[in-house]
């Protein structure tokens, strides 16, 4: 329980937020690339990365020319080193802008971080992909049969 006297120290302390205090969101900061929201996107998305989803070996890195912390990291142990470019979802993204990262030759992740933390990653390839085929028991039987119908006129 709470004395008077504690709850009067409690209000002295100073509220801090602890992102700022965070040694790996001091590290970004001081890329110096410019831009703070994208400092604090890439921020959320290497929590993300590294405390929720365990990848391994997750580190920060400038890209001089696109003036953004990447991250570069890997899903699991043995697994290849993937580069994640975090992005605030106003934020416009060239296709130069994917082209260099991609040219960096590990697979790419895009991160569009919303303004509610919300995180939504996306693999960006290198020329197109074909899809895996859909898992588990499907059936189109319905269409097949339009289908025939259809050339049957």
């Amino acid at each position: 329980m709470i004395q008077m006297s504690d709850r009067d120290e409690v209000e002295k302390v100073p509220h801090t937020n602890w992102i700022l205090q965070h040694p790996t969101y001091r590290l970004m900061q001081s890329l110096e690339v410019g831009d703070a929201e994208q400092v604090h996107a890439a921020f959320l998305v290497y929590m993300d990365l590294s405390e929720v989803r365990q990848w391994r070996e997750v580190s920060c890195v400038k890209s001089p020319e696109l003036q953004l912390v990447l991250l570069e990291g890997r899903e699991k142990e043995g697994a290849p080193i993937q580069t994640i470019l975090p992005l605030p979802v106003h934020r416009s993204l060239s296709h130069q802008s994917v082209r260099r990262v991609l040219d960096r030759g590990f697979p790419m992740l895009l991160c569009a971080v919303a303004s509610d933390s919300t995180l939504v990653y996306q693999r960006m390839t290198d020329g197109l992909v074909t899809p895996d085929p859909p898992a588990g028991s499907f059936q189109d039987a319905g269409r097949r049969q339009h289908r025939k119908r259809r050339q049957q006129r």
